[in-house]
C-alpha cells in the first residue's frame, strides 16, 4: 500500500476529486494548508497599501491506495491539477506499513 500526499492549487480540488472518483478511490482526506515553493509568495495591494503573502494557499490532499492503483491515481491527479504555471503543486508517494479501519478491525487491503 502506497500513501499519496497531492499538494495542488485550491480551485482544482473539485476536478482532482471528481477524476480520482472516475478511477474508483472511493476516500481521501483534504486540508486546507499554506505554503511557498519556488514562486516564493507574492506582494499584494488593498485599499493602496502593498504587503507581501509569503505563503500561498494551497489544498492537501492525503489517501491510501493499492500498489497496483498508485500510477493511475498520480496520472489523474497530475492531469486534472496541472495549469501549466508556476505553483501547480507536487506528488508525495510514500510506503504505508499497516491500515487499521477502527469500526470493524479489519487490517491493510481489507480497511481500504
Amino acid at each position: 500500500m502506497k500513501k499519496i500526499e497531492a499538494i495542488i492549487k485550491p480551485f482544482k480540488l473539485d476536478e482532482v476529486r471528481d477524476a480520482l472518483s472516475e478511477a474508483g478511490i472511493a476516500g481521501m482526506t483534504v486540508v486546507d494548508v499554506r505554503g511557498f515553493g519556488r514562486q516564493k509568495g507574492h506582494t499584494e495591494t488593498y485599499r493602496g497599501a502593498e504587503y507581501v503573502v509569503d505563503f500561498l494557499p494551497k489544498i492537501k490532499i492525503e489517501l491510501v491506495v493499492s500498489d497496483n492503483l498508485v500510477d493511475i491515481c498520480l496520472e489523474r491527479i497530475q492531469n486534472a491539477a496541472q495549469t501549466g504555471k508556476i505553483g501547480d503543486g507536487k506528488l508525495f508517494v510514500t510506503n504505508v506499513e499497516r491500515v487499521v479501519r477502527i469500526r470493524t478491525g479489519e487490517e491493510n487491503e481489507d480497511a481500504l
